[in-house]
Parts: structure tokens; sequence; C-alpha cells
């Protein structure tokens, strides 16, 4: 009986350690290019609200957490994407072009 109550318990914490990981994933925003600097690896954009920064909407620099990221926009790509902040700076951790 306690072997089951110990794996029970240890299931239960697995399952809250997983669901917690995916809560911790910041929503994606959206937004337009403006201006990219490649060398660099900054991209300004047109933004919406950034709920997990408490940003409001407004036009800022970002840094990119992978200079890749910027080979596939181009000003006045709309996109989608997640940024946080990173040793403090605000960074792009992901970028997809959307229609």
């Amino acid at each position: 009986m306690r072997r089951r109550a110990i794996g029970l318990t240890t299931a239960v914490l697995a399952l809250c350690l997983v669901a917690g990981a995916a809560w911790a994933q910041p929503a994606p925003s959206t937004g337009e290019v403006t201006k990219l600097d490649k060398s660099a690896g900054k991209v300004t954009l047109k933004h919406g609200e950034i709920k997990n920064l408490d940003m409001p909407p407004m036009t800022m620099v970002f840094r990119v957490a992978e200079p890749k990221m910027l080979d596939s926009l181009a000003v006045g790509s709309r996109i989608s994407f997640t940024a946080e902040r990173v040793n403090g700076q605000y960074t792009l951790t992901s970028v997809r072009r959307v229609p």
C-alpha cells in the first residue's frame, strides 16, 4: 500500500511539473517589422500588447535570441512572436511570419 501511495504521489508531482512548464510559456504577441538590423541582431517592431512583460502596444527595438530568426523577415512582415527579458534585455525568443 505504501508503494502505491509513493507512486501516486510521484505521478501527481510529475504532472504538476509538466503543467507548470506549459503555463510558464509566454503567450504569443503580434506585430509588424518596421526596421531590421541583422548585423546587430535587432529588429524594430510595431507591436500589440505583450502581456507577460506588462507592456502596452508601441514601437520598439528587440534583440533576437538567435540571429537566424531574422533571416525570414523583411520590413513590413507581420509576425507572431514571444518576447522575454533575457539578461535585462527585451529579447524575441520565437518568431514566425503570419499572413
